[in-house]
């Protein structure tokens, strides 16, 4: 079998561009990986087999189409649209350099516009609601104190799912500074300070499976019964584990949708609240810049409040207005 144009150039943007040129990390290629696997999916579904697609067959209208299919069949939200339309423009954006043969329908693709996405109020949990999840897990279990010391971990740090998962035991520094290195978007690191608190959950936890042995240092720091890396549908459910627990059997507020990402905004609103920089909570977060970290103090009702509370002054009368204070308002207008 021949092999088709489409094939040979989204084997080389995948392996070789993304890779070599971008520089771009492995979630970044798998989550455009993942874009095109459903893409093939979506044209068997036209009677376009993956043998028979070729650069020719995609035009503006068929990439319209898939959106469209992920949005009516797949119940896939706007950003999740958006997501997609820009691996398949980042894709076109190379082709047409390569293969400028078809260089018009290309740049109609490259037209077509993201969605606007919906505006969702951020969820977070109080202080309260940390402190009750982080007193479900049963410390007398193994299974139990990693879970802990995970939970914790990730909402001490602010860190992302992913970043948790690759973490390995020579990420940590559990000495006099007790900092932790997390790499992130871009695979840009950066240093993170854990409390001591912190890390007297580490360290047993870290004694008890052997981390601290050298021959375990590229070892995930947190894994499955098998020993593997933890999925973000194993992080996913066991927070949401957790939370139910919590739910049950305490009178704190949890949100009722919860994901991990939500420990990431609780600690952020946190540091917020007791007035750490925007600057810093960046840095903590990741975030290549302070206009992203913004979105924490427009969510902020509280400092909001405390904003306008602070800088109020009344512009009420003193004296109390003759409509309040007349019982019968008829008998004040004959009067008037």
């Amino acid at each position: 079998m021949k092999p088709t144009d489409f094939a040979k150039y989204l084997s080389d943007f995948l392996t070789k561009y993304l890779v070599h040129e971008r520089g771009a990390s492995r979630n970044t290629v798998c989550a455009y990986r993942d874009t095109f696997v459903l893409f093939i999916g979506y044209m068997a579904t036209q009677a376009i087999a993956v043998n028979k697609l070729t650069l020719e067959t995609i035009s503006q209208n068929v990439v319209i189409g898939f959106l469209d299919w992920l949005q009516t069949e797949r119940k896939n939200c706007n950003s999740t649209r958006n997501a997609r339309l820009a691996a398949i423009h980042a894709f076109f954006s190379y082709v047409q350099y390569q293969h400028p043969d078809n260089l018009h329908e290309y740049q109609k693709i490259l037209s077509i516009p993201m969605k606007r996405k919906a505006v969702i109020p951020m969820n977070y949990l109080t202080i309260e609601g940390i402190k009750v999840l982080l007193s479900q897990p049963d410390t007398h279990t193994a299974r139990g104190r990693r879970d802990l010391a995970l939970l914790s971990l990730m909402y001490d740090t602010g860190a992302r799912v992913q970043e948790v998962i690759d973490l390995t035991p020579c990420s940590l520094r559990l000495d006099v500074l007790n900092t932790i290195s997390i790499t992130g978007k871009g695979n840009k690191t950066r240093i993170v300070p854990m409390l001591d608190e912190q890390v007297k959950l580490l360290k047993p936890y870290i004694v008890e499976h052997r981390l601290d042995q050298e021959c375990n240092n590229k070892h995930p720091l947190f894994f499955n019964s098998r020993g593997d890396k933890l999925s973000r549908a194993g992080l996913n459910h066991i927070l949401i584990k957790y939370a139910d627990m919590a739910r049950r059997t305490s009178g704190v507020y949890l949100p009722e949708k919860i994901s991990c990402h939500v420990l990431r905004h609780s600690k952020a609103m946190h540091l917020l609240q007791a007035g750490v920089n925007l600057v810093y909570i960046r840095d903590i977060l990741g975030h290549t810049s302070v206009q992203t970290t913004e979105v924490y103090a427009r969510a902020d009702s509280k400092a909001k409040r405390m904003a306008i509370e602070k800088a109020y002054t009344s512009v009420a009368p003193e004296k109390e207005p003759v409509w309040l204070s007349n019982d019968n308002l008829m008998d004040w207008l004959k009067h008037f």
